[in-house]
C-alpha cells in the first residue's frame, strides 16, 4: 500500500541501468534507502543533496529497500541552487548526514530540524559562511549529544572559544562571528572528530576538501 511521505535527499547510488537507491531522511522512518526508477539517461535534478521531496513510498516487508515514486520537489530551493557556495555547503552537509546517521536510525525531531536548517540556508541572502559550522554543532544536539564547552574542548584545542561561541550565540550573531577560512576549516574538522567519537564510527567526509577550496 502506497504512503505519501516527505524525504530529504542525502545522496544516491546507481542500482542497475534504470534504477537508483535514493538515500534519505524520512520523518516517519528515519534514515532509509528507496529504490527509484529513472529514465535511460539516469540522474535527476531531484536527487541533489538536501532536496526536500514529496513522494509515494511502497513498503516492502521482505526488504529494507522500499520503492518510492511520484517524486516532486516540496521546495524549489532557488536560493541554494543558484549559489555555488550554498550548493557546496549542501553537498558537505548531505554527506555528513549520510555518514553520521545510520541506516534505519529514527531520531525524534531530526527530520524537522534538518528541514528547518535547509530552508534557513535557502533564505539567507548573505552572512552564511559560518552556516555549515553551526549546522554540525546543532546536528550533535539533534542526535542527542551534549556539545558543551567542556565536551568540545578535547577536540577543539586552541579553537574552543570560537567553537563555544558558534554553539552558544544566537543564530544571527553566530553567522557574523569573524573567522578566516583556515579557522573555519579547522572547526569543521574538529567537529567531525567530535561526531566520530560520539557515534563510534569513522566519518570521512570527502566534500570537506571542496568546501575548503570554495571558502579558502
Amino acid at each position: 500500500m502506497k504512503e505519501k511521505v516527505n524525504l530529504i535527499v542525502l545522496s544516491h547510488t546507481k542500482f542497475g541501468e534504470n534504477t537508483v537507491i535514493l538515500h534519505t531522511l524520512c520523518r516517519e522512518y528515519g534514515r532509509r534507502g528507496f529504490l527509484v526508477s529513472v529514465g535511460k539517461k539516469g540522474g535527476s535534478s531531484l536527487f541533489q543533496p538536501l532536496n526536500i521531496l514529496e513522494a509515494e513510498a511502497t513498503p516492502n516487508p521482505r526488504s529494507d529497500l522500499w520503492r518510492a515514486g511520484a517524486l516532486t520537489a516540496k521546495s524549489p530551493l532557488a536560493g541554494i541552487r543558484g549559489d555555488i557556495r550554498k550548493n557546496t555547503m549542501t553537498l558537505f552537509m548531505g554527506e555528513t548526514l549520510f555518514k553520521t546517521v545510520k541506516e534505519g536510525m529514527e531520531e525524534e525531531g531530526l527530520f524537522d530540524w534538518c528541514e528547518r536548517s535547509i530552508l534557513t540556508l535557502d533564505a539567507l541572502k548573505s552572512d552564511f559562511p559560518n552556516f555549515h559550522l553551526r549546522f554540525l554543532l546543532e546536528l550533535a544536539v539533534a542526535l542527542g549529544f551534549s556539545p558543551t564547552k567542556e565536551d568540545l574542548a578535547p577536540f577543539a584545542g586552541p579553537l574552543i572559544r570560537e567553537m563555544s561561541a558558534l554553539l552558544s550565540s544566537p543564530f544571527e550573531e553566530a553567522m557574523l562571528l569573524p573567522m578566516t577560512g583556515a579557522v573555519r576549516n579547522e572547526i569543521a574538522a574538529a567537529t567531525l572528530r567530535y561526531l566520530e567519537y560520539h557515534t563510534e564510527s569513522a566519518i570521512n567526509v570527502r566534500s570537506l576538501k571542496i568546501l575548503r577550496e570554495i571558502y579558502g
